[in-house]
């Protein structure tokens, strides 16, 4: 189990051109939302994503009319996880609707870039691209909390609204990222 480190305030996001399970690639701009942007780090294996990706794309869909944009990179090393191979993205991403694009960082570049650490990772930026939020979907773990308070979507919403994500945010908490072995 890993947890994300404090959000930096104001770290601008990083762009990349990552291929997604639509076969489309993409990059930051393709992406970035007229009011904010959520990047996610998450996987197909992670038992922490498996609880709550239905409040994802739940969440995804309610932060749209807000203008927030949101994508899902997944970075793992598919070589030793091929749970989380392409082929199973796909698969992951139409079995749960994702209306979000879920892009495979293969060179585990972007996650790097990022200081991504587990998965679920959430990134929430501002519309000029500056971290404002790095805590939790919410207080589920491995099992969803029906009834939790909303914390990203609230915390996004707010993005939108003043630009500010709230001064007092919960790491995230799920699997570490699988990183390759170094050449």
């Amino acid at each position: 189990m890993a947890e994300t480190p404090v959000c930096e305030f104001g770290w601008k996001a990083v762009d990349f051109s990552l291929k997604g399970t639509d076969g489309k690639t993409y990059s930051l701009a393709d992406l970035r939302g007229p009011k904010g942007t959520l990047v996610m780090f998450i996987c197909n294996h992670c038992p922490y994503v498996k609880a709550v990706i239905g409040r994802i794309v739940d969440e995804a869909n309610a932060l749209k009319p807000h203008g927030i944009n949101a994508v899902a990179i997944m970075s793992n090393d598919t070589d030793r996880y091929p749970e989380d191979g392409f082929d199973n993205m796909k698969r992951f991403a139409q079995e749960n609707g994702f209306p979000f694009p879920y892009l495979l960082d293969e060179t585990q570049e972007v996650a790097r870039a990022y200081g991504a650490v587990c998965t679920p990772d959430f990134f929430g930026f501002n519309a000029d691209l500056c971290l404002q939020y790095r805590g939790r979907l919410d207080a589920s773990k491995t099992q969803l909390i029906p009834d939790a308070p909303r914390e990203l979507y609230h915390a996004m919403v707010r993005i939108a609204d003043t630009g500010q994500g709230p001064a007092d945010q919960i790491p995230s908490m799920g699997c570490s990222i699988k990183w390759r072995d170094p050449a």
